[in-house]
């Protein structure tokens, strides 16, 4: 981790492992469902990441590990050669621009529909289905299902997906890898007493309970060396409706055990803005500072200026911006000159399939 300095700030420089990043800004991961039905990378992806490269540290959109992985329309893959090879032109217009970018390895579980699956049901740690309103499927809105229940032998081969999406990622040029453990998707679902409820050895216990993202963090950390591989969790969040009672300890429990890795960094959902479960108090930065001693991530909700108090009172070491990254493609440009930020883009426009709320947003120093 960087020394403490007076100079210490947002804009300032960072040594997350071996890699040296311009800032502390983190372009946070945001599925924006522009790869196609082939969920490949494309010219329009490269433009968009290029277009947020003032950032120091970039992590895609979530990527999907395998055909059972899949749960959004038009989400780009990691599980064949092509993609691997599509991603290439991505990584490179951000190397060129002197930024450093990891791909966000994805697993939908339960998030899922059959509509994805040629009528087979998505699978999840136990047989619960999903409480919302509905799925977007490839035709049109869809009732959630009861996913089927994972058998324990099936495990390993899921966790061999996300080492071969690992290795694909380096193939592609990625500089690292994050686990997406966050929002209710695969992972999060088998860390969460609320979504798990399995009696063999990846259910009960808390340590049987995130056995499962051990093993996938061993299996990724044979491709990359650690300090090139994160975690992302949401232990506040709502979304996809998770939330557990005993949220504080399975978290803390959780970072503390990932603390003895050596990981890149611990991306951690701290913000409420993204939905609250309301079981207690929201977890901070401080708690998982007090139990995680490498790089920090915080993310949800932040401006320039809580960002700013943030790393200066060393409550995380960067800050991921989502929405505000949307429009403000230059969203660093602003921030070091303090220009002001373009309204939200609409929402209607965030899946649009074109380049219309994607690349099309104005740089403020040229109007273009």
């Amino acid at each position: 981790m960087n020394t403490e300095t007076e100079s210490k700030n947002l804009l300032s420089t960072f040594q997350l492992g071996d890699l040296e990043l311009k800032n502390r800004v983190v372009l946070a991961p945001m599925t924006r469902a522009r790869s196609g039905k082939e969920r490949m990378a494309n010219d329009l992806m490269e433009e968009y990441y290029a277009q947020r490269s003032t950032a120091g540290l970039l992590i895609t959109e979530a990527t999907v590990i395998s055909k059972q992985g899949i749960g959004w329309i038009n989400s780009p893959g990691i599980y064949r050669e092509d993609q691997s090879k599509a991603w290439k032109k991505v990584t490179q217009a951000v190397h060129d621009r002197e930024s450093i970018i990891f791909l966000q390895l994805w697993h939908t579980g339960r998030a899922s529909h059959s509509s994805f699956h040629d009528g087979e049901l998505p699978v999840a740690p136990s047989a619960i289905k999903l409480n919302g309103e509905y799925i977007h499927t490839p035709q049109g809105k869809k009732d959630l299902e009861i996913p089927r229940a994972l058998d324990t032998s099936e495990i390993p081969a899921i966790v061999e997906d996300y080492k071969k999406g690992a290795r694909r990622a380096k193939d592609a040029g990625f500089d690292g890898v994050e686990i997406h453990s966050a929002n209710g998707y695969l992972i999060d679902q088998f860390l969460q007493s609320k979504t798990n409820k399995r009696t063999d050895s990846y259910g009960g216990s808390l340590e049987n309970r995130c056995r499962f993202l051990f093993e996938i963090v061993k299996a990724v950390t044979e491709i990359w060396p650690a300090n090139r591989v994160g975690v992302r969790i949401s232990p506040n969040g709502n979304y996809n409706d998770m939330g557990s009672e005993d949220y504080r300890e399975t978290f803390t429990y959780l970072a503390s055990r990932l603390d003895k890795i050596g990981l890149a960094y611990l991306h951690v959902m701290d913000g409420i803005a993204f939905g609250f479960h309301e079981l207690g108090e929201p977890m901070t930065l401080n708690e998982f500072r007090e139990v995680f001693s490498g790089p920090i991530i915080g993310n949800c909700g932040y401006t320039q200026e809580t960002a700013e108090i943030a790393v200066k009172e060393n409550k995380a070491d960067l800050i991921a911006f989502g929405r505000p990254f949307i429009s403000n493609p230059d969203l660093v440009d602003r921030f070091r000159n303090g220009w002001p930020l373009a309204q939200d883009a609409d929402i209607s426009l965030w899946f649009s399939f074109e380049k219309e709320g994607y690349t099309d947003f104005k740089f403020y120093n040229n109007g273009s």
